[in-house]
């Protein structure tokens, strides 16, 4: 499972012209699900997101919350293409990527998982095209990865 995580003022999600999802200060996570993943890697990486701190502490300036600590929002977007392999040819191979049943079902169980934090959590629309408009803060942007059986 890979999870592009973003730390954000503001994020959202346009389907055909709508915002299907929006939110304001927290974490904007584009997520990648492999073939190989289980419950387990969806387990590691919702308690990673909710846990990592990546927000600063107002009196001392290091990142010391959070975004449970601070309350804030996450938006959740499915990216396959960050399972793509461009290492041969022009065009790149997502043959690591979940078929998008698997996918699907996969990425709704770690959204389900991010939500029993309580935090609002929005998502975009699954095997959508979406545009998605992310206002960096910082810029913060890391990139989890774990792998099935780490």
């Amino acid at each position: 499972m890979r999870v592009v995580i973003q730390r954000v003022r503001a994020s959202q999600v346009v389907v055909d012209g709508e915002v299907v999802g929006q939110i304001g200060l927290g974490l904007n996570l584009l997520v990648g699900i492999a073939a190989t993943d289980t419950e387990a890697e969806l387990d590691w990486m919702a308690r990673k997101c909710l846990e990592l701190r990546l927000f600063a502490d107002a009196s001392t300036g290091r990142w010391t919350q959070s975004v449970q600590d601070i309350q804030g929002e996450l938006l959740v977007v499915s990216q396959f293409t960050l399972y793509g392999n461009c290492r041969k040819g022009r065009r790149p191979s997502f043959a690591q990527a979940a078929t998008p049943d698997v996918a699907a079902s996969l990425y709704q169980k770690f959204v389900q998982k991010l939500r029993q934090s309580c935090l609002r959590v929005e998502t975009g629309q699954f095997g959508a095209m979406m545009q998605v408009s992310i206002e960096n803060d910082g810029p913060v942007t890391l990139l989890l990865e774990r792998e099935a059986g780490e």
